[in-house]
């Protein structure tokens, strides 16, 4: 349902809330053209009746002449951002960046939030934003199960489709997205709710099978029919099936790039609020799709970069699959099975 101006202006006072805003902060608005000036006014307004210190910063749309499609993750790695300092300056300069334009996984992002500076992304149609307004429960949900993925050493998926991957952790950090910004050199997404990391180099292994009704972003699809990964040394070396597994081989080999079949983040959705069924009601061009990145219980695994954690790919191909109905083990304890959050018992849903 519709969602109000003065109902979106309240909401993003209580996100800013919960990002710590008050009248000692300054707050800076990324946006572009196409950004939503709704959200752009809604945070701009809230920023104010907390009493921050608020401005905007306005970039050109940028378009990469090899990105495909409209969608904000479809090429990864240069943005607006790239090369103006001047504009990067005035970001760092802020305590916290809200950012309605989409900087995820470039260089000048994590040089922002290695200042200190707060990055909350909000991309999302309010509808979306309004049904998973972040809580302090949602944080403590995520952050039961990053005690986990932090100590975890392996990690073992499998599912009734043919599933069965397997990868060492530790090489990497765990991240944590609950939908607020409330650390320093902290990013976030609101909506969201969940958690990865990234396997160790040259250790995951085995096969993902994306069944019939998983999705597959950002082409903003849902699977027709399985399609078979097979996974070595941590890239993919095989992709079988029908018509799908063809489309996706010819979108990966179109980038000329070998690191685009790397492994990149993999963990689960810890979301309630979010739904498997809501990517059918929208238009593609809404937003990113964060209700199949945080829905419930799903297995998420990417492809292409890693460096945001320090890794070496640098490869403008990003694919988010998220996976339905999967068992999930950490070191051989349970933490999802069949799509049910099992454990810890702080992480699964009221």
């Amino acid at each position: 349902m519709p969602v109000s101006d003065s109902e979106l202006t309240q909401m993003f006072e209580q996100v800013l809330t919960l990002s710590r805003v008050d009248e000692t902060q300054s707050v800076a608005i990324l946006k572009s053209h196409y950004s939503n000036p709704r959200t752009v006014r809604a945070a701009m307004d809230a920023a104010q009746r907390l009493k921050a210190k608020v401005y905007a910063v306005e970039l050109p749309s940028f378009n990469h002449p090899r990105a495909m499609g409209n969608d904000m993750t479809a090429y990864c790695g240069d943005t607006a951002l790239t090369g103006n300092l001047a504009a990067q300056r005035a970001l760092e300069a802020a305590d916290l960046v809200v950012d309605t334009m989409m900087l995820l996984h470039s260089p000048e992002q994590e040089q922002i939030l290695k200042t200190g500076t707060r990055i909350l992304l909000a991309v999302e149609p309010p509808e979306v934003l309004a049904r998973m307004l972040p809580t302090e429960e949602d944080k403590r949900r995520v952050l039961a199960s990053e005690a986990l993925l932090k100590q975890a050493r392996r990690i073992h998926v499998r599912s009734a489709a043919g599933s069965d991957f397997h990868a060492e952790l530790g090489q990497y950090p765990a991240v944590t997205e609950y939908g607020f910004a409330d650390e320093p050199g902290r990013w976030d997404h609101w909506p969201s709710g969940f958690l990865f990391s990234w396997p160790n180099e040259e250790t995951a292994q085995g096969t993902l099978v994306l069944d019939v009704g998983d999705i597959v972003l950002p082409f903003k699809n849902y699977c027709r029919e399985r399609t078979t990964l097979e996974i070595d040394k941590g890239f993919i070396t095989g992709i079988h099936g029908g018509f799908e597994a063809e489309y996706l081989r010819d979108y990966l080999k179109y980038f000329k790039d070998p690191e685009v079949y790397g492994i990149s983040h993999i963990g689960w959705g810890l979301q309630p609020r979010a739904q498997w069924t809501a990517m059918g009601l929208h238009d593609r061009n809404d937003g990113m799709c964060m209700d199949a990145r945080a829905f419930y219980g799903n297995f998420l695994f990417s492809t292409g970069p890693n460096t945001e954690v320090g890794g070496t790919r640098k490869t403008p191909c990003h694919l988010d699959i998220p996976l339905r109905g999967c068992d999930i083990y950490l070191d051989d304890r349970a933490v999802v099975l069949a799509g049910d959050v099992v454990y810890p018992e702080e992480s699964k849903a009221s």
